[in-house]
C-alpha cells in the first residue's frame, strides 16, 4: 500500500509541473498548446487508469488451517491381514522351441519360478517328449501369485479327420506333480471373410489370409459357374462363411465351407451346404434351392491356364497344320489332374503321342474324356471314378514340348470343344418337399451371415 501511495504522489507532482509549463506556453503559442494539452491529458488519464487497475478490489481474508481426525471403516491391521491372505491365479501361454528348449527356459517364458516343476518336466519321459520333442506347440501355464506352477497343459492333433485331439495336463498335488493324457473332441466354430480380386483369385485370398483349404473349396464349389482360368475380372468379389475346428480354443484346421457368394462380372453366384434327412452326404445349393452340382467340371486342372485351344493349329513338333482335338492346360509337372465327372476308366497306360494317358467313359454312356502327357497315373482300367477324384498328374510324356495336360471331351467318340460343351452342363437335383422349410430357414440365416461377411472391409490386392 505504501508503494502505491508513493506512486500517486509522484503522479500529482508531475501533473503540477506540467500545469505551470502549459500556462507559460499558452501565452506564447495558444493554438498549438491547446492541441498538445488535450493529447497529454488523455495519455495521463489512461496511464493513471492502468496503474489503478493493479490494486486489489477485495483483499483476501485471513486463512485458517483445520485439522480433523478420520477413522477408517475397518482397522488398518485387519485390512493388511486380508490383503496378505488374498490369493489369485495367473494364466500365460507361449510356444515350445523344440529340442533346443529346456524346462527352465520354457517355465521362465511362462512366468513360472518353480524349481520343483522344472525337475518334474525333466524327469517325466512323456512330458519331456511332448514338450521338447517338437517346436511351435502352444503351452498354457496356470500360476499362483508366488509364481508357483499350479497346472500346465498343451494339445496336439494326431489325425485331423478323427474329430479329436490329445491333451497333456500336468497338475500340482500335495507332494509334487502328476501327469495325465486325455482326448477331447474338436469344437467347430464359424469364421467370415471377404475379398476383392485385383489381379488373381489366389492373390486376393492370400491378401486376406484365407486358408488354402478354403480357397480350394471355393474353386471346387463355383468351378462349374465361374471360369477361374479366363473369366475373372478386376473388381470381382467374394464372401465366405467356413468352419474351423478348435482344440482348447485354438484353431487346428479348417472345416467345410458353409456358405459363399461370388460376384463375377456383375453376376452373383451363391452356395449353401445342405444335407437332407435321407441323404448319405450333403451337397451345395444356391440360396434359391437349385443344385450346384454339374454333370462335369469346367476343367480337370485347378487354376491353370489354357496354352493351346481347340481347332486347327500348327503342331509344335511335327511342323505342319493339324487339327487339335482338345485343349492344353499349362501347369507344373506334378500338378494333380482330376476326372471332370463320374465314370469308368476304359484305358490307363501309354499310347502313341499321348504318352501316359487315361480314357474315362462317363455314366450317360455317350460322353468320354481323355487326359494325356501325364507324369503318373493313379487309376487302373475298369476302375470307377467320381467327379473331382485325382486320376494322375501333369507331365510331358509322349509328344510334348513342355509340361502340360492335353484334355479332350468326346461325344460318341467325336472330339468337341470342351470350353463350349462343358459351359452349361447341370444336374438338377431339387430340394425334397419335406426339407424345403428347413432349407428356407437355413438359407435365411446364411444370407445374413454372408451379408455380414461382405460388410467386412475387403482387402484389395494389386
Amino acid at each position: 500500500m505504501q508503494a502505491l501511495l508513493n506512486l500517486q504522489k509522484n503522479v500529482s507532482f508531475h501533473l503540477s509541473a506540467y500545469t505551470h509549463a502549459l500556462v507559460d506556453a499558452l501565452h506564447r503559442h495558444p493554438r498549438r498548446v491547446s492541441v498538445a494539452v488535450g493529447a497529454l491529458l488523455l495519455s495521463i488519464g489512461g496511464g493513471a487508469l492502468a496503474v489503478a487497475s493493479f490494486a486489489p478490489l477485495n483483499p483476501p481474508g485471513p486463512v485458517h488451517l483445520l485439522t480433523e481426525a478420520v477413522q477408517p471403516a475397518a482397522p488398518l491391521q485387519a485390512q493388511a491381514d486380508a490383503l496378505d491372505a488374498y490369493t489369485f491365479t495367473l494364466y500365460r501361454s507361449d510356444r515350445t522351441h523344440g529340442t533346443s528348449d529346456t524346462p527352465e527356459r520354457l517355465l521362465q517364458r511362462l512366468g513360472v519360478a518353480d524349481p520343483r516343476a522344472a525337475v518334474f518336466l525333466r524327469q517325466d519321459a512323456r512330458a519331456r517328449q511332448v514338450l521338447f520333442g517338437g517346436a511351435n506347440r502352444t503351452v498354457t501355464a496356470e500360476v499362483n501369485d508366488r509364481q508357483a506352477l499350479l497346472s500346465l497343459r498343451t494339445h496336439w492333433v494326431d489325425n485331423p479327420d478323427s474329430g479329436q485331439f490329445t491333451r497333456l495336463v500336468i497338475s500340482k498335488i500335495d507332494n509334487g506333480f502328476t501327469r495325465r493324457i486325455e482326448t477331447a473332441p474338436l469344437m467347430a466354430s464359424q469364421r467370415l471373410a471377404s475379398g476383392v480380386i485385383r489381379s488373381s483369385f489366389y492373390a486376393a485370398t492370400d491378401g486376406i489370409n484365407l486358408p488354402d483349404a478354403v480357397t480350394k473349396q471355393l474353386i471346387d464349389i463355383f468351378d462349374s459357374s465361374v471360369d477361374f482360368h479366363r473369366g475373372l475380372h478386376k473388381g470381382d468379389r467374394f464372401a465366405v462363411v467356413y468352419e474351423t475346428l478348435e482344440a482348447d480354443g485354438e484353431p487346428v484346421r479348417t472345416g467345410r465351407v458353409l456358405s459363399a457368394e461370388f460376384v463375377n462380372n456383375g453376376h452373383t453366384h451363391t452356395a449353401l451346404w445342405f444335407r437332407d434327412a435321407n441323404a448319405a452326404q450333403g451337397s451345395y445349393y444356391s440360396f434359391d434351392g437349385e443344385s450346384l452340382r454339374h454333370a462335369y467340371l469346367l476343367a480337370p486342372v485347378a487354376f491353370s491356364r489354357i496354352t493351346s485351344g481347340f481347332g486347327v493349329r500348327e503342331h509344335p513338333l511335327l511342323g505342319y497344320q493339324r487339327n487339335h482335338k482338345g485343349v492344353d492346360y499349362g501347369a507344373p509337372i506334378g500338378t494333380p489332374v482330376v476326372s471332370i465327372g463320374d465314370g469308368t476308366v476304359i484305358f490307363a497306360g501309354v499310347q502313341h503321342g499321348y504318352g501316359n494317358v487315361v480314357f474315362i467313359r462317363h455314366r450317360n454312356g455317350k460322353d468320354s474324356t481323355v487326359y494325356a502327357h501325364l507324369s503318373r497315373i493313379n487309376v487302373r482300367q475298369g476302375q470307377s471314378v467320381t467327379q473331382g477324384e485325382i486320376i494322375g498328374a501333369v507331365g510331358m510324356t509322349g509328344l510334348a514340348t513342355g509340361p502340360h495336360l492335353h484334355f479332350e471331351f468326346r461325344v460318341n467318340n467325336d472330339p468337341v470343344n470342351p470350353t463350349v460343351a462343358l459351359a452349361n452342363q447341370r444336374e438338377n437335383a431339387p430340394i425334397a418337399a419335406a426339407d424345403r422349410t428347413v432349407f428356407a430357414r437355413l438359407a435365411t440365416d446364411m444370407r445374413h451371415q454372408i451379408s455380414a461377411a461382405a460388410s467386412i472391409a475387403p482387402l484389395s490386392v494389386e
